[in-house]
């Protein structure tokens, strides 16, 4: 068993699906390909919810058929019937005070259309594919929008669901599971690559491959750095620093199911199926020799200081990170001293609750709308460059590592 994970990106129109299904009829052996929705369809549909959180029927109702007609597009330029589309309508919200239940419900469909489109291609270009149902598969809690996965529970399911099949070659909705009372859950953004690493941990895979729109890992992001360098090769704990600095190409929570089991997880280029890419192994050879550069955007610093110039002792961090986690805000960096501690998040709908009840106790200050810029193999030199004509807020340096907080002048 080997699982095949596709992106978007992959899949943002007809071509990408005629891409996808030629990769797989390269492929041998029994094979699980997880897709997430096409281009930037999670995207649309943020919209279609926040419009109607906010009562505004309309311009969600035309977001809504602007999906629908980009879908309906790509269906008829492959070929297949417009039937095929487990959805039509504008579906209605079951809980409007309930942000994140509703974010779930309908986000997800974003999934379930593209694997569909993508099982009914396949089907057509004579693979014999069958579409499986995560949100029944793969069980989570009922924490909307971030959820945990039972493991357990979910491998039983899952094994239980091929073995009562005939195919070699099934169809999976990345990002999305479900919970045992059938309400549907998401696994954070970008939650594909976890759910095919999930995959490949439950199943022992032989392998698993994210097929992308880039080479393999580079050392920086091509759309920000010229003349990037592949890495061809990285052991795990690189790979879990990399991606916890906000490395795009693989999601955080990927690495350890496929470390615990030694599966190696390759990045490999959508548009070369036959290239070598990069892979992510136990048997990955040495420290990355090129400098790594890594940027997170849109940043919030939060900094606290004792109200009644006390020291922000183990009780306070303690409180500080309940909050935080509370919250659900994504730390991407801590620094502390004997008065303050400052965390540096993603920037996220719960930010603003969170600061108000972290003024209860402390004096806040925070700042919005920066980077954070990690450099793993720095040099003064690189250090200048990539600084210059920006305020630097807030630094932290090793010996083989520096980490900025910034802001454009």
């Amino acid at each position: 068993m080997k699982v095949y994970k596709f992106g978007g990106a992959s899949v943002r129109n007809a071509d990408g699906i005629r891409n996808l299904a030629h990769i797989v009829s390269l492929a041998e052996g029994d094979l699980m390909v997880v897709v997430s929705a096409m281009g930037k369809t999670t995207n649309a549909l943020e919209r279609v919810l926040n419009a109607l959180m906010a009562g505004d029927t309309a311009t969600a109702q035309q977001e809504w058929k602007a999906l629908i007609d980009y879908h309906t597009a790509i269906i008829q330029e492959l070929g297949l019937s417009v039937d095929i589309l487990p959805i039509h309508n504008l579906p209605a919200l079951q809980d409007t005070a309930n942000y994140d239940l509703s974010y779930d419900q309908l986000v997800s469909w974003g999934e379930l259309i593209s694997t569909t489109i993508v099982n009914a291609y396949l089907r057509t270009q004579g693979i014999d594919s069958e579409w499986i149902d995560m949100t029944r598969l793969l069980r989570t809690d009922n924490t909307f929008r971030d959820a945990n996965v039972d493991m357990s529970v979910s491998e039983q399911l899952i094994r239980s669901a091929m073995a009562q099949s005939d195919k070699h070659i099934f169809v999976a909705q990345g990002f999305i599971g479900g919970t045992a009372d059938g309400l549907r859950t998401t696994l954070g953004r970008e939650g594909s690559d976890y759910t095919a690493a999930l995959l490949g941990n439950m199943l022992d895979a032989e392998s698993v491959t994210i097929w992308k729109d880039v080479p393999g890992i580079l050392n920086a992001d091509p759309r920000l750095v010229e003349d990037t360098i592949l890495i061809p090769e990285l052991t795990y704990n690189d790979a879990v620093e990399l991606s916890y600095s906000g490395a795009q190409i693989i999601h955080p929570k990927t690495i350890r199911p496929l470390e615990n089991k030694s599966i190696p997880l390759y990045v490999k280029p959508f548009a070369d199926p036959l290239a070598a890419g990069s892979v992510i192994s136990v048997s990955a050879q040495g420290p990355i020799d090129v400098p790594v550069y890594i940027w997170r955007k849109n940043q919030i610093l939060i900094t606290m200081r004792a109200k009644d110039f006390a020291f922000v002792l183990e009780e306070s961090l303690s409180r500080i990170f309940d909050i935080i986690h509370r919250h659900r805000l994504k730390v991407s960096l801590i620094q502390s001293s004997a008065v303050t501690i400052s965390v540096c998040v993603d920037s996220s709908r719960y930010v603003e609750e969170a600061i108000r009840e972290l003024q209860r106790d402390y004096r806040v200050t925070y700042n919005e709308g920066l980077s954070l810029l990690t450099i793993r193999g720095t040099t003064p030199q690189i250090i200048h460059r990539e600084t210059y004509n920006k305020t630097i807020l807030l630094s932290q340096t090793t010996r083989h590592t520096a980490r900025y907080v910034l802001r454009d002048n």
